[in-house]
Parts: structure tokens; C-alpha cells; sequence
């Protein structure tokens, strides 16, 4: 640990190894909130990808292994089936005064740093929603990662939403939770606006009331600090149509449903990471 070199917050170099929609969405975020300026991000990318990220001012190689070279943080955004042939390609040129990170589902941590050659690497579960700037983001230290790798990853994804830090065994439930949890929601939201549909509203109204609903419901359990159910409850007045809608939910087993999908999807997590 006496060897760990800090890694300045206001100086530091990002890469990402993998240009995807992830990898966008947080090189995005870091420069508009200011964190980091274009400058100080880089990918690599031959294609059509190559174009988007130049267009907010990040610097796109044409190899990983320049990226790596020329970054202190390298950030593994590539598939779970090609992580660990890309790492081990890129072996020879890690060092251990960079911070490696990944953001690939259902890798675990001493995998990475056995293919890596060493454990300065910490384990992001991030979601969609960090194309707008609002994901839920979870963070675990690997065994030499410090407390001060920690705060500077936390104020990178810190750009793209909220973050929490977590013990890397609940990793599985955060992911059945968190990161698959937008589909569900926005299946939730087509089915919504397919009701209004079915009782008379115009398709394209109905759909964004759905979508305006869910995101204001979403933000006051956030901001409001009560308990779900007392949301439910203030909504919900006696005899009136919300309790109604709630009956013919209750009796279908809504609940039972969403928390049987999380369950699958942490159960699904926990296979996909054994493999």
C-alpha cells in the first residue's frame, strides 16, 4: 500500500477501454459537470463511435493500448464474454500506479485483478439512466485500492447520478435491482400508457402522462424522505379511484411480481458470474 500514488482529482486522465453507450454517457457527464475537461478523457475506435466521442472534444485513439498508456484511470466498458481476453492483452502495459475499473456486469473483482496482475481496481454496477444523467451507480474497492480511489471514483460517476458503495457480495441483488430495474420500469410505463389508451386517451398523450408520472412519482419518494406506502396512502383516498386501481393490482400480485423479477435477475447475476 506505501506504493499507491495518489491520483489527482483536478489532473487525471481517463480512458476507457470500449466506446459503447456506457462509456459515452460517463465521459459525457465528467465533462459537462465539470469534474474533468475533455481534454482529460480518451477511448479508441475505428468506427462509427469514433465520431461521437470526438464530438464532445475527447481525445479517441486508434488502439486500447494507447489509451492505457496515456491515462491514470482505465475503465473496462467492453462485454462480459471479451473482458478477460481484453485485460490479459493489456497486461503488459498496466502498472500499478493507475486505477483500473470496471463497469462489466456480473465480473468479479478477483478475476479481474488475477488477469490484470494486480488488485488496484475497483468494481462500478451502474444503469442506463446515466445516459440522462440521473443512474444509480454502486462502487467496491479492490484489495489495494484506497480510500482516496474510492472518493475520486465516486466523484467521477458522481457526474452521471447518485452513488452508493456496497460489500462486492451484493453485487448480484444490486444488479437484479438497479441495473436491470429500468426495463421493468419501462415496461411498467408501456403498460400504463396502453391502459390510458384502452380507456379513451389519444396514444401519444397517453404515453407521456405515463412517463411524467413515473418520474414524478420517482422524485418525491427521493426527495420527500416518507415511506413508499405513506405516498401510496396520501394518494389513496377512501372509496375513491386510486383505491380501486390498487385493488385490482393487489389481487393480481403486482408486488409478488416485481420482487419475483428482482430475485430472478440476482439470481441470473450470480449464475452469469460463476461461469
Amino acid at each position: 500500500m506505501a506504493n499507491i500514488t495518489p491520483i489527482s482529482t483536478e489532473s487525471c486522465k481517463i480512458g476507457f477501454i470500449g466506446a459503447g453507450k456506457m462509456a459515452e454517457s460517463i465521459g459525457r457527464g465528467v465533462i459537462n459537470s465539470g469534474v474533468l475537461p475533455a481534454s482529460n478523457v480518451r477511448t479508441a475506435h475505428l468506427g462509427l463511435r469514433r465520431t461521437v466521442f470526438e464530438s464532445f472534444g475527447t481525445k479517441v485513439f486508434d488502439q486500447n493500448s494507447q489509451v492505457v498508456q496515456d491515462s491514470d484511470v482505465v475503465i473496462f466498458s467492453v462485454k462480459s464474454q471479451v473482458v478477460k481476453d481484453v485485460v490479459l492483452q493489456l497486461r503488459p502495459l498496466l502498472s500499478e500506479k493507475q486505477l483500473l475499473v470496471s463497469v462489466v456486469a456480473g465480473v468479479k473483482l478477483k478475476d479481474l485483478q488475477e488477469w490484470a496482475g494486480h488488485s488496484r481496481f475497483i468494481r462500478v454496477m451502474p444503469n442506463t439512466p446515466a445516459a440522462v444523467g440521473v443512474a444509480a451507480s454502486v462502487i467496491t474497492l479492490g484489495d489495494a485500492a484506497t480510500k482516496e480511489d474510492g472518493e475520486l471514483i465516486s466523484k467521477i460517476f458522481g457526474a452521471i447520478g447518485k452513488v452508493w458503495t456496497a460489500q462486492e457480495k451484493l453485487f448480484d441483488a444490486i444488479t437484479g435491482l438497479s441495473a436491470s430495474g429500468p426495463a421493468y420500469i419501462f415496461l411498467a410505463i408501456e403498460a400504463l400508457a396502453d391502459g390510458g389508451v384502452a380507456a379513451g386517451l389519444p396514444r401519444e398523450l397517453s404515453l407521456g402522462l405515463a412517463s411524467q408520472m413515473v418520474l414524478g412519482a420517482a422524485s418525491m419518494a427521493v426527495s420527500t424522505g416518507k415511506h413508499p406506502s405513506q405516498l401510496k396512502d396520501d394518494v389513496a383516498s377512501p372509496g375513491g379511484t386510486t383505491i380501486a386501481g390498487i385493488h385490482e393490482l393487489e389481487k393480481a400480485g403486482f408486488r409478488g411480481i416485481l420482487m419475483n423479477a428482482v430475485v430472478a435477475a440476482a439470481k441470473r447475476s450470480q449464475e452469469l458470474s460463476m461461469n
